[in-house]
């Protein structure tokens, strides 16, 4: 804007002159002050806002000193109290939960456990979904408080390390292979019973099959055969007295040596291996009548 003004001034003769000066003035005016004024406001009430908005989120997320509310950093790590959930992956080398309480992973997907090596590539997995559980690794291994070796798995088998492996299951176990252990036992007041049902059930042992019961029989049912083999040694049945109700029984003799000794038999045996009655006599009648 620019402003006229006048001065006075006095010339040679001592009379007054008006002399005529312009000064400008330099500033904003009109609607680009009041845009300015606005503009600065806005930029007020921005700053207000996000210092509110910031005293709002330290006092919600519990900043203080240590850490940020129940997230404590401390020279060991990092201690979190209470429940928190996970968006993205978590990494950590130890995750342990307070002495007097467990810890828990809950999702509601599944919770997947992964290792790597080196070079970032997976060398063991464990992961727990909503109707299955999955693993894999090299080998899996479950140990006591006391560092001893309870259960091993790998590539080869797995192995029990405690001396007694029970199952508590109403059908017992199913073993699809062959199984190998020094002792079959029941337990205490309960019968024990191995079945096949559909193909053959063997025993075998370089040194001897021992089948014991203390307070009760032993029952061997089978549709087929029952074959019992000693390659170097003799079948021993250590009882008070063995019974073969269903043994053929063989012709009597009609000559006069076997006369009053009817009553009495004896066991034959065929070349093949098959046991039969034949009435007693004086000599042997099993080579009279075989009933092989």
């Amino acid at each position: 804007m620019v402003r006229e003004q006048y001065l006075t001034t006095t010339d040679d003769s001592g009379t007054l002159a008006s002399v005529s000066e312009y000064i400008y003035m330099i500033g904003i005016y009109g609607w680009r002050k009041r845009c300015l004024y606005l503009f600065v406001l806005l930029l007020l009430i921005i700053l207000v806002v996000n210092f509110a908005l910031t005293i709002w989120i330290l006092r919600v997320m519990w900043f203080n000193t240590e850490g940020m509310g129940y997230l404590q950093v401390n020279a060991d790590g990092l201690r979190l109290e209470g429940e928190s959930d996970f968006l993205f992956p978590l990494y950590a080398q130890e995750i342990d939960s307070r002495e007097d309480s467990a810890l828990l992973v809950h999702s509601s997907e599944n919770v997947t456990l992964n290792a790597r090596n080196a070079n970032g590539d997976v060398t063991g997995c464990v992961s727990v979904g909503p109707s299955q559980a999955e693993g894999f690794g090299k080998h899996f291994n479950i140990s006591s408080n006391h560092d001893e070796n309870l259960f091993y798995a790998d590539g080869n088998g797995a192995v029990v390390g405690k001396g007694k492996l029970r199952v508590t299951g109403a059908e017992g176990a199913f073993f699809e292979h062959s199984v190998r252990t020094p002792l079959v036992k029941a337990v205490l007041n309960k019968e024990l019973k191995l079945e096949s049902p559909t193909r053959s059930l063997t025993m075998d042992a370089p040194k001897g099959v021992h089948v014991k019961a203390l307070a009760g029989n032993v029952d061997v049912t089978a549709h087929f055969d029952i074959l019992l083999h000693s390659t170097a040694g003799l079948l021993i049945l250590d009882a008070e007295s063995v019974r073969l109700p269903t043994l053929p029984v063989g012709e009597a003799r009609t000559s006069g040596d076997s006369q009053g000794m009817y009553d009495m038999f004896e066991v034959c045996v065929c070349p093949s291996g098959k046991l039969f009655l034949s009435r007693a006599g004086v000599s042997s009648t099993c080579s009279e009548h075989q009933d092989c």
